[in-house]
Parts: structure tokens; sequence; C-alpha cells
């Protein structure tokens, strides 16, 4: 089971392709990121697609054949990414993915299943597309974070990794990985594989007005007596 390999050395390879690098700069310094980098659990390279074009103008997109509006992000500057990354890491069990509104929409299940692999390499489009033949015959799998389009891959490869990153041995507790929402179902013992949500949280103060009201924290949570907690927090689920 994944979550059983806490002693296991993980140092898992993100290696996102995007033509606006900079836009990791933040992401990867944030607290549980940066300490999980820093203890080498992982590793997020942004690389910018840019270093593998062939002309002056360092061009990444052209215009769809077929006519239409926007312009469609070429294969090649892609392909050689992506190739250079695995031939740089050959050894390593990798996963390409593609950033992409029409793909398959990513949950839960998907993130322990990407667990498995030693590097994702995540392709971010942008303009009105990526071109077919990336999908086709580069990426293993087009990925989608929910049914909506947005300006480009980057906030969807930052979902995905984190998704990935947070269940990897020793970022997180175990404890918090056990009970949140969506969890593992093996350490849940769910026979359902749906997946389920967590229970409520409360926190101090007991009692706060809101909107002319007095708000209060269930009593049962209040009590001490752990067995009646277990029940409504299952029961609350």
């Amino acid at each position: 089971m994944l979550y059983r390999l806490a002693a296991f050395p993980f140092d898992m390879k993100f290696n996102v392709i995007t033509i606006f690098p900079e836009l990791f700069d933040g992401f990867k310094g944030q607290a549980l990121i940066a300490r999980a980098i820093k203890k080498r659990l992982l590793s997020i390279k942004a690389h910018d697609l840019r270093k593998w074009t062939k002309d002056a103008h360092r061009s990444v997109d052209g215009r769809p054949y077929g006519g239409g509006a926007g312009m469609v992000m070429l294969v090649e500057p892609i392909m050689k990414a992506v190739r250079k990354l695995q031939t740089k890491n050959a050894k390593l069990k990798t996963r390409v993915l593609l950033m992409s509104a029409k793909g398959k929409q990513f949950t839960q299940k998907d993130a322990l299943r990407l667990l498995k692999y030693d590097q994702l390499i995540v392709i971010c489009g942008r303009y009105e597309g990526v071109d077919e033949r990336v999908a086709k015959h580069i990426a293993d799998e087009e990925v989608a974070v929910g049914p909506y389009v947005l300006f480009g891959g980057e906030i969807p490869a930052m979902v995905v990794t984190e998704a990935v990153a947070r269940l990897i041995p020793g970022v997180i507790k175990l404890e918090s990985l056990q009970e949140e929402s969506h969890g593992d179902q093996e350490l849940k013992k769910e026979a359902s594989g749906q997946g389920w949500l967590e229970y409520p949280h409360y926190t101090r103060p007991e009692i706060i007005e809101i909107e002319g009201k007095k708000r209060r924290v269930p009593k049962v949570l209040l009590s001490g007596d752990h067995a009646k907690i277990a029940t409504w927090r299952e029961e609350h689920r």
C-alpha cells in the first residue's frame, strides 16, 4: 500500500514544460512543497519550451490548418522537450501528461495512480490548443482538472503536482491523509472504491454569532466521549 511505504526513499521528479516557467517560482517556494523539496522527497522543475525552438523568433505556435480562431502550439518543440527529459532520466519510470480541457477529469484515484511513477513530465498547453499529434503520439494521457477552460495548462499542472506530491510519504502526516476527503480507500477499508468526504471540523470559539444567530459547536464534540465522537464523525461524512 502506498502510504505504508514511509521509509521508502522517494525522490519523485516533476518536470513541467511551459512557456511561462516563472509562474512556478512561487508555487515551489510555498511552505510544504518547499520543505519536501529541501528534504529531497521530490523535485519540481519548470522548463521553458522556447529552449527547443529553432527559429530566431523562438516560435512555439502556428496557424491552424483548415482555418479558425487563435493559434495552435507546435508539435516539434514539445516533442524535443519531452524526448530530452526522457533521455536524461532514461532509468526512471515516466508518465507524460498533457494538460488539456478535453482530457479525462483528474481525481484522487488518479493522484494515487501517478504516485507509482518516478517522473511526471507535464506539458502545459496555451493559446487555442495543442497540435493533436502531441496527445496521440507523445503524451501518455490528457488530463483536465475540471469541466471548464483556462488560459493555459500551468495552474492545472500545479493542481496535479500538488495532489500527487502531498501523497508522497513524509510530505504530510499519515493521519491527515487517512482522515481527509477523498482519502485512500485502502487505508479506510472502503469497499465501494468511490471515495468519501471528511467529517465537519470545528474549533474555537464554542459559540459565535453569525447574522444575529448564535452558532454552536455540536455538543458531542465537547463531551470528551471518544466513542460518541467517532460515531458522530462517521455519521457526518
